[in-house]
């Protein structure tokens, strides 16, 4: 039997990845800054997106759906990928924060 004092919600979310750059980019790793309704800030880091680490060509996208677990029913999220470009050069690619919330929550 489920415990009614406790609630647990899965966000899934799709992102793309688009290079605007003039050379082609690899997505090294990932971290992210997760927030919930309440307050409670998770943080995630690790390699790649997926367990891949996409080489994206100038002008083109990569497209991968991820999911995280909150005990509320809206959130949001922020952070950054670092990213190395065929030239060597390395960079973070900033995520502004952007909601999340269960189907239904708002309005």
């Amino acid at each position: 039997m489920s415990d009614p004092r406790y609630q647990i919600d899965v966000s899934v979310v799709t992102i793309t990845v688009k290079n605007n750059g003039l050379v082609p980019a690899k997505l090294l790793s990932r971290h992210w800054i997760i927030t919930d309704g309440d307050g409670q800030v998770e943080e995630v880091r690790g390699a790649g997106v997926v367990g891949q680490q996409p080489l994206i060509d100038a002008g083109t996208s990569h497209t991968y759906s991820s999911g995280t677990v909150m005990t509320s029913k809206v959130g949001t999220m922020q952070g950054s990928y670092q990213m190395k470009a065929t030239d060597g050069q390395l960079f973070d690619a900033i995520i502004k924060p952007f909601r999340l919330a269960v189907p239904g929550a708002l309005h």
